[in-house]
């Protein structure tokens, strides 16, 4: 229960599959309240809500009906569970998944309110991978021309992102395409029904839509791709707002969907893994977080400019104003543990894993950890969704090799942990080698509740893990961004001072697991370089998509 005269705010975090309220006390950070509404549609990758309308392959949508839904629920009770009077707020700030982009008109209406049987009307969440072949046009043509900002992307941008999303509606669809008045990142969106100001954040803007030294790609360039994309910019809006900056004040609309006071402070957007850097306090340069949950966003402050290959983006203000903001991450890693769970696993497992009263996963888990490093014979690449950093590549696929009729079920579970831990460590030594010192290395997400897995890590990366002191983090973000537009702190760093919370050094790598999964890692990069051309795992994607048709 919070003091009756406690200022508060409220943070709200839209993810992959559901969205979460945290009521937060603006005094010292402390968690009062939470409430989570699961999507009615969550991820749309097969056909569209009503009309039945088949996808593609790769495709992965949402529906802005959800995350209003979010508001119209979650906010409410959160407030309710932490037994606050609504008079109490003072702020509320969001973050989504990103790049979760839709095309819209001028007043903010989505397309898919129009248009519901037009798959390129909805928004793409950020694991829509159906742009790789715009993406890659993109890439070799600004390598092509030597464009300045493709350094800052580490060479490469995504098929995840604006550009790549919004060059396949125009291709696909030029109908839809003409009618996006505004092409726009959901973090921005859900900010426009708050405030009915429409505005775009610094991070979005310069992470997914290549917003670098004041302005976007060139009109030359665009053309070259497309002569109707050259005037593409004109849909994203003005000049993005900083970090922590006040978005607009909640409007009577606003107000009476969430409950909360009209006229209370709206922070500007963000996105879920940078906004978690001020939960865990984690905004001093050096601090790596990495957001673990169904994929891995590694973010990191720095005071230098450095080009890291494979990096999704170096941007300004990116994190926190004032510093340089580094973004990597991996595309997949709790959602590859659920899908071996869910379609690998035999029935005698399940079984056992229930008489023991345990989850599958928990059930693997103990099984793995009582196995030596190394004993199960295998290496795997966590390419099961592509590979988002350092090669850049979603049409990459996983390989798992070393296995023989002996191997089990828990063998492959925990070489796929050690996949994805060998994936940050590639992650982690790029940076190192481009001169970007990872000084801590911080842990924040879903996979926080699995020892077992921080244990590999903390071996696998040789160094100490720090762990954020939330299982909200990046509700607890939005918060701490919340109450810094409302103006209960001068700027994101004192904010997440006195908000933040993070467990410095919880996991210790053991030397001798350390020393042989040093071998395991040299084994995967092996393999990792070898596969990195995607020459064979391209030609087998192709046969798949071509056999599918």
């Amino acid at each position: 229960m919070s003091d009756n005269n406690s200022h508060c705010v409220v943070g709200v975090d839209f993810g992959t599959l559901s969205g979460r309220a945290v009521v937060v006390r603006v005094d010292d950070g402390a968690e009062l309240g939470a409430a989570v509404h699961e999507y009615a549609d969550r991820v749309i990758e097969e056909t569209l809500p009503g009309s039945g309308v088949r996808l593609g392959p790769d495709w992965a949508l949402q529906s802005p009906r959800d995350w209003l839904d979010v508001l119209r629920v979650a906010v409410p009770k959160a407030l309710a569970v932490a037994g606050i009077s609504p008079g109490q707020v003072i702020g509320i700030g969001t973050d989504f998944t990103a790049c979760t982009v839709l095309p819209a008109t001028a007043d903010g209406t989505p397309l898919s309110d129009l248009l519901p049987d037009r798959p390129h009307a909805w928004p793409k969440l950020w694991k829509h991978h159906a742009a790789q072949p715009h993406a890659d046009r993109i890439n070799a043509l600004a390598a092509e021309r030597g464009e300045a900002w493709l350094p800052r992307y580490g060479g490469k941008i995504s098929s995840e992102w604006q550009f790549a999303k919004g060059l396949q509606v125009l291709e696909e669809d030029p109908e839809v395409y003409g009618l996006a008045e505004r092409w726009i990142e959901a973090a921005d969106w859900i900010i426009w029904r708050l405030t009915g100001v429409e505005t775009r954040n610094t991070c979005t803007a310069g992470y997914k839509g290549i917003y670098q030294d004041g302005g976007y790609p060139s009109e030359e360039f665009l053309a070259a791709l497309h002569p109707d994309f050259a005037g593409f910019t004109a849909k994203l809006g003005g000049e993005p707002s900083p970090l922590g900056g006040l978005a607009g004040r909640l409007t009577a609309e606003a107000a009476e969907l969430t409950k909360l006071p009209e006229g209370i402070a709206v922070a500007v957007g963000n996105v879920d893994a940078h906004v978690t850097a001020a939960a865990a306090d984690a905004v001093r340069p050096g601090q790596m977080v990495a957001i673990m949950g169904t994929s891995t966003c590694h973010v990191m402050p720095s005071d230098q400019l450095a080009e890291v290959p494979g990096m999704c983006g170096v941007v300004r203000d990116g994190i926190v104003p004032g510093l340089w903001g580094y973004e990597a991450g991996q595309s997949g890693v709790g959602d590859i543990f659920a899908w071996f769970v869910e379609t690998s696993v035999p029935a005698s497992y399940t079984e056992r894993a229930a008489e023991l009263g345990v989850s599958v996963h928990e059930y693997l888990t103990s099984l793995a950890a009582a196995q030596n490093v190394g004993a199960h014979g295998l290496v795997a690449l966590d390419w099961h969704n592509g590979n988002r950093s350092v090669l850049v590549d979603h049409n990459l696929s996983a390989v798992i090799a070393g296995q023989t009729l002996a191997t089990r079920p828990e063998d492959v579970y925990r070489a796929l942990i050690e996949a994805t831990a060998f994936g940050a460590r590639v992650i982690v030594e790029t940076f190192e080698k481009s001169g970007v010192p990872v000084e801590e290395f911080v842990v924040a997400g879903g996979l926080l509740k699995n020892p077992f897995l921080m244990q590999i890590y903390a071996d696998v990366l040789r160094r100490p893990l720090s762990v954020i002191g939330s299982d909200q983090g990046p509700a607890l973000g939005s918060a701490i961004h919340a109450a810094v537009a409302a103006g209960a702190y001068p700027d994101i760093a004192e904010a997440a001072a006195a908000m933040g919370k993070r467990t410095p050094a919880a996991y210790v790598p053991d030397d001798a697991s350390a020393d042989a999964y040093d071998r395991l890692y040299a084994e995967y990069r092996r393999l990792h370089d070898h596969f990195a051309d995607g020459e064979l795992l391209h030609r087998l994607r192709a046969i798949r998509n071509e056999a599918g048709a």
